[in-house]
């Protein structure tokens, strides 16, 4: 008889503030979303910071015969000399490469041939020859964050062109990841803020709805869970209609998204899967209840007087 009770009040209460509870359904639904798609830009930052932080290489151009400014014609044997000297004693390095001019040429007609370009490289009158390109060394960092180190140690040596650190060309992907990542999770929170308000004018609106019912409750000697238990079960299935709603469109996101549009377009780059995805739907699946269970626990307190 208690149970049907309680059940009949958790019905008659979803009833009577429908309107509202589809609001707090409809913006834990938002702000889930975006926790979970925050969740999931943390993952792939990291998935691709793992991928391609340990290929990260620092190349150091020699100079040639056509180049000009701190270069004073092309790199000596006793200049290579000290310059391999200085990278293999240098503690941060963990391995080195070297590439002649002729095999960046390569690899550059290689590129060109594949676009159906080769133009500029090919013919008698080419605009680009071998001589234009650099011998340059590839090294391998112990921490490919740490590479002032072996900068410093080179950058200042004669026959040194330039040096260029690729992870460079790998920081704007991952600003853009960050960038994602943090306006998700600052949207979500004023959106979880608006659910929090929204759950106690919920519990407010019942509360008034039900005193004289309440009222009858306390003469009879109910106890506090029992009077609160109609309302936490409200939030209760808030909760999971909210959470249910942002696990599929998480669900869309992955399957839609990353997987239909983005690994297509950009097959190099590793992304999120399943287990990913479970991880953002588990946290989604905690936060969510604690949005709603926490404050009625506080707030029919207030309201309840029990």
């Amino acid at each position: 008889m208690q149970l049907r009770y309680v059940f009949t009040e958790l019905a008659q209460g979803l009833r009577r503030n429908i309107s509202m509870h589809l609001a707090v359904v409809l913006t834990l639904f938002v702000s889930l979303s975006l926790v979970g798609t925050g969740v999931l830009l943390n993952q792939q930052a990291a998935i691709a910071d793992e991928q391609f932080g340990s290929q990260v290489e620092i190349t150091v151009y020699l100079c040639n015969e056509t180049d000009v400014g701190r270069c004073n014609g092309a790199v000596t044997d006793a200049q290579r000399g000290d310059i391999m000297n200085a990278i293999e004693e240098n503690p941060e390095v963990s391995g080195l490469r070297t590439e002649s001019k002729q095999d960046a040429f390569d690899k550059t007609l290689a590129v060109s041939e594949a676009q159906g370009d080769t133009r500029l490289l090919e013919g008698e009158d080419a605009a680009v020859t071998v001589e234009d390109f650099n011998d340059s060394i590839w090294i391998s960092l112990v921490d490919p964050e740490r590479s002032e180190g072996v900068e410093s140690a080179v950058a200042t040596l004669d026959g040194v062109k330039l040096i260029r650190d690729q992870r460079e060309l790998l920081e704007p992907v991952f600003d853009v990841l960050d960038a994602a990542q943090w306006g998700a999770l600052g949207v979500a929170g004023f959106l979880v803020l608006a659910a929090l308000l929204l759950v106690g004018n919920t519990i407010r609106l019942a509360a008034f709805a039900r005193r004289r019912e309440i009222g009858i409750m306390r003469l009879v000697g109910a106890s506090t869970l029992y009077i609160a238990l109609p309302f936490l079960l409200e939030a209760l299935v808030t909760a999971l209609l909210g959470v249910l709603l942002a696990g599929g469109a998480l669900a869309a996101l992955l399957r839609f998204v990353i997987h239909d549009q983005a690994a297509d377009e950009l097959k190099f780059m590793p992304w999120v899967g399943l287990g990913d995805f479970g991880v953002a739907l588990g946290a989604i699946a905690l936060l969510g209840p604690l949005l709603t269970l926490l404050p009625t626990l506080v707030l029919t307190r207030k309201y309840l007087k029990v």
